[in-house]
């Protein structure tokens, strides 16, 4: 899901920048409000990092990445998953690919508009969760992410083939399809020890895992 350097023009890049900041800042408030989600950031954001760096290919003109996105969301909440990617991505490009930097607003809308779209469409009246669930729920939020990518190769300097957008489009497949079997292995650890105080107090209080 990353745009490469040399793709998008300065203006462009200026453009997204001041977008991410404009999403980022109307949801500050409400996170920095309360203590326990700045806590649940904190582990979206090394939980990002560490599924990030597990796997990432270059695939046609982008990355193929294992961003773990519903298992964060579905553990931490919106708001923590939120920051968790813009931050997470911050991290990536501070200690592993500086180049990265340069686009860190357009690859943090990659991550977030989809996110904001699944949270106000989906995931803000989610009841209980099985795998039908969570894979509407991961198909949607990949597809989102890959039209995101589509929409900035549009926009690039120089033309990007279609069938080369698709090569990167169906290489999401393959988290549509294993990426489950994480966000299930982790709601099974909430599931069995939320009723541990300290455990409970690290994910969302309204994730579906601790049927509340």
């Amino acid at each position: 899901m990353h745009i490469e350097p040399g793709i998008l023009s300065p203006a462009k890049i200026a453009f997204a920048n001041a977008a991410a900041i404009a999403v980022l800042g109307a949801c500050l408030p409400a996170l920095v409000k309360s203590v326990p989600q700045l806590g649940r950031t904190v582990l979206a954001t090394v939980f990002f990092s560490l599924f990030m760096q597990s796997f990432h290919m270059q695939v046609g003109p982008s990355e193929l990445h294992f961003v773990g996105a519903m298992p964060i969301y579905l553990a931490f909440g919106f708001l923590p998953t939120l920051f968790g990617f813009a931050l997470g991505l911050l991290m990536q490009g501070l200690l592993f690919e500086p180049q990265d930097l340069v686009h860190l607003g357009v690859n943090t809308l990659s991550l977030a508009v989809p996110l904001i779209v699944l949270h106000q469409a989906w995931g803000r009246k989610l009841g209980s969760v099985g795998l039908k669930t969570i894979l509407k729920l991961d198909a949607a939020y990949y597809a989102g992410v890959t039209l995101m990518v589509g929409f900035w190769l549009s926009m690039g300097e120089v033309a990007t083939p279609l069938a080369a957008w698709a090569q990167f489009a169906s290489s999401y497949l393959v988290m549509v399809a294993f990426e489950p079997v994480a966000t299930l292995g982790v709601l099974w650890v909430i599931r069995r020890y939320g009723h541990v105080r300290l455990v409970a107090g690290c994910f969302n209080g309204q994730s579906p895992a601790l049927g509340r």
